[in-house]
């Protein structure tokens, strides 16, 4: 895990939390899955939120919103969703809109992420 040594995430969580429990909650989980998922993984703060990349590929990204965060996928469009969890319309990006923490489990956020990671996704998932 490659955490930025200036501490510009952990103060963009910080900021977060000390304005909104529940999207700072949902931040810090999220953050803490993608970590977990891959120990590869680099962050930084880019386009407003925390991006994560893995092998110079950026696989995905945690923005806080107004009412939500948005686990956004660069490929999701090429993403197996049976249930429909994702939204967007664009070419290739696609996003999870969580409004609380329940809804990382609710709409299956940890499986996406499997997903997005090179090579470790695509040997976990079946399929």
């Amino acid at each position: 895990m490659n955490i930025e040594p200036n501490g510009r995430v952990q103060r963009f969580i910080a900021d977060i939390l000390s304005v909104d429990d529940i999207r700072g909650g949902i931040l810090v989980s999220l953050r803490e899955m993608i970590l977990q998922a891959s120990p590869g993984v680099r962050e930084k703060i880019m386009y407003g939120g925390i991006v994560y990349i893995v092998d110079s590929e950026l696989i995905s990204g945690i923005f806080v919103r107004k009412k939500h965060v948005s686990l956004e996928f660069g490929f999701g469009m090429k993403m197996s969703d049976p249930e429909g969890f994702l939204e967007g319309s664009g070419k290739y990006r696609r996003h999870l809109k969580l409004m609380h923490e329940d809804d990382i489990a609710n709409k299956n956020a940890a499986p996406f992420v499997i997903q997005a990671l090179p090579k470790l996704g695509k040997n976990l998932l079946p399929g």
